[in-house]
């Protein structure tokens, strides 16, 4: 039997917006900062201070025993990569996952920054990526079913550019809980699976790798790599089903949504 869904009243649904809104604005404050030469240990203080000084907690400090307050994930680190002593240098890419908690409610979204000069490749992969969870996003419907989702993404990603889309990790309903029910694969079937309803509200969060969308956790117990060394990257939003289609609660002042 499938798990609940929580449909959230229009109280619930403001709570949201404001925790979601508070999350965009740190990768909105973290961008500059992001060159070569800062550790990630850096980077992750830095949205720390933010976080708590706008009157919020960064969720994933002590989630599950994780020690940091966000996750940022390095070249062939596909997620949950620890901050810590690692310098980023020109060329890197590197994905930033942040999640706060406002209010009670939890706001979760990820973007890739480039660091100076990246090849050609590594540029191409990050669009890819982004491009895959607009795909995903825009698949979003009331009526629609979860499998749009991941159908849309992998259709995107694997079908047309040949990447591998990492299917050991998902979105995930998100709330007064950091992870809730539904579960949002990112490799589905069209027409298949939970049906949406407005005042759903998840993530869409794409892992995608250059090469074998097959992955391994290190040491650490969190940090997951890609299981061939190829780069991977991740982008995402939270998003609500509305009565008419989708609200990308987690949008940034300095994004602007794709067209069709």
């Amino acid at each position: 039997m499938l798990s609940a869904v929580e449909i959230k009243s229009p109280e619930q649904i403001e709570k949201m917006r404001a925790t979601c809104r508070l999350a965009a604005k740190v990768l909105e404050f973290i961008r500059p900062h992001v060159v070569p030469g800062v550790t990630t240990g850096q980077l992750d203080k830095l949205c720390h201070d933010f976080i708590l000084d706008h009157g919020a907690y960064p969720a994933p400090l002590n989630y599950k025993g994780f020690p940091r307050s966000i996750c940022t994930s390095v070249n062939e680190e596909v997620c949950h990569g620890i901050p810590g002593n690692r310098v980023l240098r020109e060329g890197d890419i590197v994905n930033l996952d942040i999640t706060t908690i406002l209010d009670g409610y939890h706001g979760d979204t990820s973007d890739m920054f480039l660091v100076g000069e990246v090849s050609d490749e590594a540029r191409k992969l990050v669009e890819v990526t982004r491009e895959s969870m607009w795909r995903g996003i825009r698949a979003v419907r009331p009526g629609g079913r979860i499998g749009d989702i991941g159908a849309a993404i992998y259709a995107f990603a694997h079908g047309e550019h040949g990447y591998g889309v990492v299917e050991a990790y998902c979105g995930h309903g998100i709330g007064r809980e950091f992870h809730m029910p539904p579960q949002i694969s990112h490799v589905g079937q069209e027409g298949r699976g939970r049906r949406l309803k407005p005042g759903m509200t998840f993530t869409i969060e794409p892992m995608i790798n250059t090469g074998s969308p097959e992955c391994r956790v290190l040491d650490d117990g969190w940090t997951a790599v890609t299981i061939d060394g190829g780069l991977s990257a991740q982008t995402e939003h939270t998003v609500l089903v509305t009565e008419d289609g989708v609200e990308v609660l987690t949008l940034r002042s300095d994004e602007t949504p794709p067209g069709p």
